[in-house]
């Protein structure tokens, strides 16, 4: 199908239902299904928000500001994923975990107030890597729409744009959580270095970035085009410092550069 022949798939799919709640992070999947599900079903549409150690303050306040600007009915929730069973131990299903414990808080809500379908915003490209918190969408009978009408992530982008949504050309987010090897224990401490380290290398300039946490060091993944940045002695040495400052004994720079589920890698 062409461009915009999904998205009149999309929203006729959408049109179909009575109400709906949308799963909404603020990143660009979730952002671009919650405005076109609003766009047709108008206050019918409820975004849930879920706060957490795993999610950066930065993510909320622009997951905020989207919802008062155009006006749309959200609530925010606390769903602290280290307070479920297992998932600090950081198993290989840990994001099953996660959504599991994000949807049932989700249906309690809908329940409560009448609304009849929840929907998450994964899209085709996520069907190839390994996603365990598809598992719990399937086993909550959650709707996909971005899948349902085919969409990856470059044409989410494209229509995003086209409809001037902020989060058109947003770096891809993932929780906090996904920057541990699985098994190596997550804590609130380590979520915590994490974060800072992020957020000084996006206060730097740098637009795609992920610090992965392996104990002592950091692993930084920043896009191709962005790498030559680090080849100056002064930046490096200011990384290296702060990141001692967070907590880190060693900083090194990945040089295959930031790709999605890179902790994947060894499974």
């Amino acid at each position: 199908m062409e461009l915009h022949e999904k998205f009149e798939v999309l929203k006729k799919n959408l049109s179909s239902l009575d109400s709906l709640c949308v799963a909404f992070s603020g990143g660009v999947d979730s952002t671009f299904l919650l405005k076109a599900a609003f766009d047709v079903l108008g206050d019918k549409v409820l975004a849930i928000t879920a706060r957490s150690s795993t999610y950066p303050e930065r993510e909320f306040k622009e997951a905020v500001a989207f919802t008062q600007k155009y006006g749309i009915p959200h609530e925010v929730i606390y769903s602290e994923e280290l307070d479920v069973d297992g998932f600090s131990d950081n198993p290989v299903n840990r994001c099953y975990l996660c959504k599991n414990e994000l949807f049932d808080k989700i249906i309690d809500i809908a329940a409560a107030k009448g609304i009849t379908s929840i929907a998450e915003g994964s899209n085709m490209d996520d069907l190839g890597d390994y996603r365990p918190g598809l598992q719990a969408v399937s086993e909550h009978k959650v709707l996909s729409p971005l899948r349902v009408a085919e969409l990856t992530k470059d044409e989410i982008r494209a229509l995003s744009k086209e409809m001037d949504l902020p989060t058109w050309n947003k770096p891809a987010f993932a929780c906090l959580s996904s920057r541990f090897p699985y098994g190596q224990k997550i804590t609130r401490e380590k979520l915590e270095m994490v974060d800072k380290a992020e957020q000084f290398l996006l206060d730097h300039g740098f637009r795609q970035v992920r610090v992965r946490h392996h104990g002592e060091i950091a692993r930084i993944e920043v896009g191709q085009s962005e790498m030559e940045k680090f080849f100056h002695v002064e930046l490096m040495k200011e990384v290296q410092e702060n990141f001692k400052k967070f907590g880190f004994s060693y900083t090194a720079l990945d040089l295959k550069g930031y790709r999605t589920g890179s902790m994947n890698e060894t499974l």
